[in-house]
């Protein structure tokens, strides 16, 4: 009798619990190539120009730009230090 008590038990699934870092955290909203450019004060496509030579971090998604907020504050921030 306990050799199938062992057999149940161990076929039967644990609950899983979700990560609660995926619960806590919201996905930081993209900008279009109009709206970091004027952030930056800079032509929309200066900005895709930076893009493509590495200088400004970018997520290209087919013909379209898309930039991260924090990533213009911190490249404003790095040409305000130098």
């Amino acid at each position: 009798m306990s050799s199938e008590f062992a057999q149940h038990t161990d076929s039967t699934p644990s609950p899983r619990k979700p990560p609660t870092s995926a619960v806590a955290s919201v996905p930081e909203r993209l900008l279009d190539s109009d709206e970091a450019a004027s952030i930056m004060n800079v032509h929309p496509k200066t900005l895709q120009k930076l893009a493509r030579k590495g200088i400004v971090r970018g997520i290209h998604v087919g013909k379209l730009w898309r930039f991260r907020a924090s990533t213009i504050e911190e490249w404003i921030q790095r040409q305000l230090a130098s």
